[in-house]
């Protein structure tokens, strides 16, 4: 249905019927519900402290179970931010601490897998971009340098496509 259609539509709706054609959509659609829950109740602290919180549990999770280290899970979660309209700096906060906890977590533990550091190098690259374009460098410039040193210090496979998705995105 384009969205000339569908204004048709509504727009042949009484009050009443449009208020029940909402709230079908808010209880069949989780997506709906969340976009309606935060509109009129943005509580972005609560977001990003749950945000973390899963993103956390992917490489230190409560119970024994061997860390998944997902970054589609922190992709799902930074994705839903920007389509609620979550504030530029938040996202990129985000951004930037799924790339620390992993850092964090290889510190400690010998990953073998080169689609790991392919994986993070990604988010790492989308971070810069995501930061660039919102003007929003200077706020996190101090979290980027130290991105680099750790991945230069745990001496990471690709430590030099790292600093070169600086150096292509933004002269400082």
């Amino acid at each position: 249905m384009s969205k000339r259609a569908l204004k048709k539509y509504l727009n042949d709706l009484d009050k009443e019927q449009l208020e029940e054609q909402i709230m079908d959509l808010y209880e069949r659609f989780k997506e709906v519900k969340t976009y309606y829950n935060f509109a009129f109740n943005p509580n972005e602290d609560k977001l990003m402290e749950d945000a973390k919180f899963k993103i956390s549990k992917e490489y230190f999770p409560l119970s024994r179970r061997r860390p998944k280290m997902r970054r589609s899970i922190a992709q799902k979660l930074i994705k839903n931010f920007i389509t609620l309209g979550v504030d530029s700096i938040r996202v990129a906060d985000l951004m930037l601490y799924t790339i620390e906890i992993a850092l964090i977590y290889s510190r400690d533990h010998t990953i073998r897998q080169v689609s790991f550091y392919k994986s993070i190098l990604t988010s790492f690259e989308q971070a810069v971009e995501f930061i660039q374009s919102y003007g929003i460098w200077s706020e996190f410039k101090e979290r980027i340098d130290q991105i680099l040193n750790d991945v230069d210090d745990q001496e990471w496979v690709n430590t030099e496509a790292f600093e070169r998705a600086i150096l292509y995105k933004h002269t400082d």
